[in-house]
């Protein structure tokens, strides 16, 4: 069937909505990640209009580009659902006509219906008509099709605001949340394994600018799991949700506490130094949170008694995404975010290195703070956090702090 008028993507939110005085500055943001991310494609403009955006593709474009251009914004946090269709002139002949047109691109269905509706009294035909008139187009289209007031297969949407009609029948569901940059940063202990990069990602849906940490086990090891965290930082990049990894070479350091610290202690002393290497990464990026992939009582670092035993090595606020996730689900939400299959190759790295036979899982401070003595963790801090290697992502919203601009 012929196209007819200039294909448009129609970006709904809905925690946005519901933002009063801050609305603009979240609607602003979420137009900024999408033009960014967008801008590979055939797309013209992107305004801003009635509670949504709407993305003006080029034209020419056919349903298929028209299709990834939406399965890219529905990836993007703040997005609760993205409408492929058509803006049109506010004639009703005219729309019927479009309407048919997006009906007959949606895929196999039985039964719709028209849910139409003005945003301005200026134009005569009030919603109830609308319904009734393209409702009629679409009966005499689709003869073989039911129309079904509940639940049908598809709703045909008809949106007259003050200049033009805006009509669709593909509607997909996205990621939700908020707009990345409208919560400030964190500073994301990432490793290549399952967890930690969903843990990032579930804070990015939440309107943070993610900022990974990755502790490689280098020169101990290979440097193996650094490739596999710059694949899976390239996988949240596409959506805009990460902004910068530093790697850290921590091999030599853990080393050393091997050879000093009670082998029982091992794993708490190499947690309490990352910690207090990200919180120092974190002060140089004004990141306001440390956040760490832990599920609680997974593995032994992950008991209560362990958890405060590491909390206590900062100052600065720890959140923990998943820890109330089992494996499952954290192997789902993975899946769901294209990271498992890298995530599930195997890698040395500074989690596996140096590891006791048999970790304590219940650790008493004085004990913790007694074997930490011993150690130069001041200057160990300083000399890590200075060695730390930045990768910068695309992420619109990020800045990088002034000092290490180029």
């Amino acid at each position: 069937m012929e196209e007819l008028h200039q294909r448009i993507c129609l970006v709904h939110y809905h925690e946005i909505g519901l933002k009063g005085r801050n609305r603009s500055d979240f609607e602003k943001r979420l137009l900024k990640n999408v033009e960014a991310l967008v801008v590979d494609y055939p797309v013209v403009t992107i305004h801003r209009i009635s509670g949504r955006l709407c993305v003006f593709l080029r034209e020419g474009c056919d349903l298929e580009t028209a299709m990834e251009v939406a399965a890219t914004i529905r990836g993007v946090p703040g997005v609760a659902r993205v409408s492929c269709g058509f803006k049109c002139e506010r004639d009703l002949e005219v729309m019927g006509k479009v309407a048919v047109n997006a009906l007959s691109e949606c895929d196999d269905f039985d039964t719709f219906k028209v849910h139409a509706r003005r945003n301005h009294t200026d134009f005569e035909t009030d919603s109830m008509q609308m319904n009734q008139i393209v409702g009629a187009v679409l009966c005499k289209a689709f003869p073989e099709k039911g129309v079904k007031m509940k639940s049908p297969d598809v709703t045909v949407t008809v949106e007259v605001v003050q200049s033009a009609a805006y009509i669709y029948a593909r509607s997909d569901r996205g990621v939700g949340g908020l707009p990345v940059g409208v919560s400030g940063k964190v500073m994301c202990l990432l490793s290549s394994g399952i967890g930690s990069p969903v843990s990032l990602w579930r804070m990015a849906r939440r309107g943070a600018i993610p900022i990974g940490v990755h502790f490689s086990g280098r020169p101990q090891t290979a440097d193996t799991s650094e490739y596999l965290v710059d694949d899976i930082a390239k996988v949240l990049e596409k959506t805009g949700c990460i902004a910068r990894v530093y790697v850290v070479p921590f091999g030599d350091y853990q080393k050393e506490i091997a050879l000093t610290a009670p082998p029982s202690l091992r794993v708490i002393m190499y947690r309490r130094l990352m910690f207090k290497v990200a919180e120092e990464l974190a002060k140089r990026e004004r990141a306001g949170a440390l956040v760490t992939g832990e599920s609680l009582g997974q593995v032994a670092s992950q008991t209560l008694d362990n958890i405060r035993a590491t909390d206590e090595a900062v100052d600065m606020p720890v959140f923990r995404p998943l820890i109330g996730t089992d494996k499952l689900e954290i192997i789902e939400e993975a899946q769901r975010l294209g990271s498992f299959d890298i995530s599930s190759q195997d890698a040395p790295d500074c989690c596996t290195l140096f590891m006791p036979r048999n970790p304590e899982t219940h650790a008493k401070m004085p004990e913790v703070l007694a074997a930490e003595s011993a150690l130069p963790v001041d200057e160990w801090v300083a000399e890590l956090a200075d060695a730390a290697e930045p990768h910068d992502y695309a992420c619109p919203s990020y800045r990088p702090p002034k000092a290490r601009r180029s």
